[in-house]
């Protein structure tokens, strides 16, 4: 059933992403930024669903109130990244347009790399951290401006639920350069969605919101790294205390 399901998901996911892709590079050129992204997002919020009906995952989110402080600004988010649903999941789910930084490779992938290339995302060279970040620092500014959220996976590629890899300072450096603040989010994604399988569970992922995180509580953005990386690792840990899906984690 695990296999037969996860066929029918690759299939939907590889006609709809070709059928929508299309589309939207043919509209694009006459659409806005921020229609663009509207239009765009459906596809992330079609595969959340289609997850949700062929695969079985479904979701539940804590603490989503402590997104309403920012419903109306700019804010850094910083989620940890373990399988593909949390990219579907964030801009389906937040709700402001996001920004996403992420490598130049993905920009290779046909219709999502074109798609996302055509966006106000971040895009950068990961082999020249310099001037990657000098790229964060003048796009995340104009970001900003547009109010947009600007997402960043810290931890700079997927890993497996207990995995645990240093964290990359670009959103604690961004959150000191603009003074804006940083919101973590955990989640368990990885036991139903693993990176880099074809086989998906069905189940429930739990996704927490933690509270925002001001620059100026911290004297140094390195000290604000240490901050969201331990409280994502330290909700994570919580999660598998309680069960590969962590659904007995108490509200």
């Amino acid at each position: 059933m695990i296999l037969f399901r996860s066929l029918c998901f690759a299939l939907f996911q590889a006609v709809s992403l070709t059928v929508w892709g299309t589309l939207f590079l043919l509209l694009a050129p006459f659409l806005s930024p921020s229609w663009r992204y509207a239009f765009a997002i459906r596809w992330p919020a079609m595969m959340v669903w289609a997850a949700r009906f062929i695969l079985g995952i479904r979701w539940r989110v804590l603490h989503a109130e402590r997104l309403e402080p920012f419903r109306d600004r700019a804010i850094i988010v910083a989620s940890k990244h373990q399988s593909a649903w949390e990219t579907f999941f964030l801009p389906t789910y937040l709700p402001r347009q996001l920004c996403f930084v992420f490598k130049k490779e993905l920009l290779r992938i046909p219709f999502f790399g074109w798609g996302i290339g055509l966006l106000p995302m971040i895009h950068i060279d990961r082999k020249q951290a310099r001037k990657a970040y000098q790229q964060i620092a003048e796009q995340g500014q104009r970001r900003a401006q547009e109010r947009r959220w600007i997402t960043f996976f810290p931890e700079g590629t997927r890993t497996a639920p207990g995995q645990r890899i240093p964290y990359k300072g670009g959103a604690a450096r961004l959150a000191f350069t603009l003074g804006l603040p940083v919101v973590p989010i955990a989640h368990n994604a990885g036991y139903l969605w693993p990176r880099k399988a074809f086989l998906k569970k069905s189940g429930v992922v739990t996704v927490v919101i933690g509270e925002a995180l001001e620059p100026s509580q911290f004297s140094s953005d390195e000290l604000l790294l240490r901050a969201i990386e331990q409280w994502i690792e330290k909700t994570c840990a919580e999660m598998e205390a309680h069960g590969a899906t962590g659904a007995t984690l108490p509200l």
